[in-house]
């Protein structure tokens, strides 16, 4: 049987023998199982090397900073850098205006600045201004662009380069593609028109 004794009919004194063999043997296990009462579990790896649980943990913890790091970096990336440095901007414009007093006299430098960098409609010295604005950001140059008649379209919608001189020297595929679609745009309506006819 599974507890070590025998199955069926037996004496006593066989029985007895059993039972005297089963309590010795619980003896002989009794400071096994004191010693594994107060003993603290060794965890082991597939290998059967011994696990170090509390340098996992650690290591855990700091791969999880770093990801909620990473993870933080890339919110504000998502965010936008400029639209965030705009916003802390803001933020400290809003501060310092409200850190002034409400009443605000003519000889407010603040207050100045920010009336005459107003751009107004109609104004004969805006143009006088931007010029001399424009002479001042130098180090700023743009970049010239295409002046001459309307370029035909392309797929990209992308503008010529001020050198071109106006030829069109393509195979025709560009003008191709676009009476493909124009032709496939008006059978569709035609075909829709055809079929809403009767109703």
């Amino acid at each position: 049987m599974l507890s070590g004794v025998k199955a069926g009919l037996v004496s006593a004194d066989v029985l007895r023998r059993e039972q005297q063999e089963l309590r010795r043997h619980e003896r002989n296990n009794k400071h096994l199982e004191e010693e594994s009462r107060h003993s603290e579990t060794v965890f082991r790896d597939k290998s059967g090397r011994k696990r170090d649980l509390a340098q996992e943990r650690l290591e855990q913890r700091q791969k999880a900073e770093a990801k909620s790091e990473r993870d933080e970096q890339y919110a504000r990336w998502g965010k936008g850098l400029a639209q965030g440095r705009q916003q802390q901007q803001n933020v400290e414009d809003a501060i310092k205006e409200m850190q002034k007093p409400l009443a605000r006299y003519i000889d407010d430098q603040d207050l100045d600045r920010m009336l005459r960098e107003q751009e107004r409609e109609g104004d004969p010295m805006a143009d006088f201004i931007k010029k001399r604005k424009a002479k001042e950001n130098k180090e700023k140059k743009e970049k010239p662009r295409y002046s001459g008649p309307a370029p035909p379209l392309n797929r990209f919608n992308i503008w010529p380069g001020h050198r071109w001189d106006g030829v069109d020297r393509s195979n025709g595929f560009e003008q191709q593609r676009f009476a493909r679609i124009a032709n496939k745009k008006a059978v569709q309506e035609l075909a829709y028109k055809w079929s809403v006819e009767d109703m």
